[in-house]
């Protein structure tokens, strides 16, 4: 579409009009599809919204779309799609927990050994930070995780609000971890070492095989996600 607005800013909204933070075109708030006006919780994330507007399609007249405006996108997605009822987007999050990417270590002696080495800290941090101990195993054959565990996970994952959710909901399965989003999310791991022990085996291979360049392109899509990800993730806690 055209752009149509000379100027974007982030307005704090007053306690009567529910709070928080809008975007406004021209003096005229950014709204859903619903036709509510799009606000978030923190002034950080109505900057960077703002900042996506003011930038997307250059001056009046010129040309935009919504690839334009990521971080707009997914915290559309958060307030129309999972706010209403986060109970779906939370489970299906959490579920990952039951065959996280952590947990699977291969038969090849020098790889399991790496994946032991970068892995096990983080299963170790979910089990310090949430109580959730995950069990790991060698080979495909799935291990049973206890209950008590993955709850735990589910408990950590249904704390976030909406937005926090609607990044998780790019990390988890981007990574194949709850626990690895989960760290993300709190800040403990950048996105790019994250995806970096997510593709550990990839990595390995190539070590052994040489480059795969399909496979690279394909990780440089995934580590643009997750960068942005990540980037609403910060800007959405604060």
């Amino acid at each position: 579409m055209k752009r149509f607005w000379n100027q974007a800013a982030c307005v704090a909204e007053d306690e009567a009009q529910g709070g928080g933070f809008a975007i406004h075109l021209d003096g005229k708030p950014v709204r859903l599809p619903t036709g509510a006006a799009l606000r978030v919780a923190t002034r950080e994330l109505g900057e960077a919204l703002a900042a996506e507007w003011q930038a997307a399609g250059g001056s009046i007249g010129g040309e935009m779309s919504w690839e334009d405006v990521p971080l707009t996108r997914l915290t559309g997605t958060a307030a129309e799609r999972i706010a209403p009822d986060p109970a779906a987007t939370i489970a299906a999050i959490a579920k990952y927990a039951e065959t996280d990417l952590l947990c699977y270590r291969a038969e090849d002696d020098d790889l399991a050994t790496r994946q032991a080495a970068a892995w096990q800290p983080w299963l170790d941090w979910a089990a310090a930070s949430f109580g959730a101990e995950l069990r790991a195993t060698r080979g495909i054959m799935p291990v049973r995780q206890e209950e008590a565990a993955l709850a735990a996970l589910h408990a950590a994952v249904a704390r976030l609000p909406p937005v926090a959710l609607s990044a998780l909901g790019v990390l988890v399965p981007a990574l194949g971890s709850c626990v690895l989003g989960l760290a993300v999310m709190h800040g403990e791991l950048e996105a790019a070492e994250a995806h970096r022990l997510a593709v550990l085996d990839e990595l390995f291979q190539e070590e052994r095989w040489g480059l795969d360049w399909e496979a690279e392109e394909r990780r440089e899509k995934v580590a643009a996600d997750l960068t942005l990800a990540a980037r609403l993730a910060a800007l959405s806690l604060g």
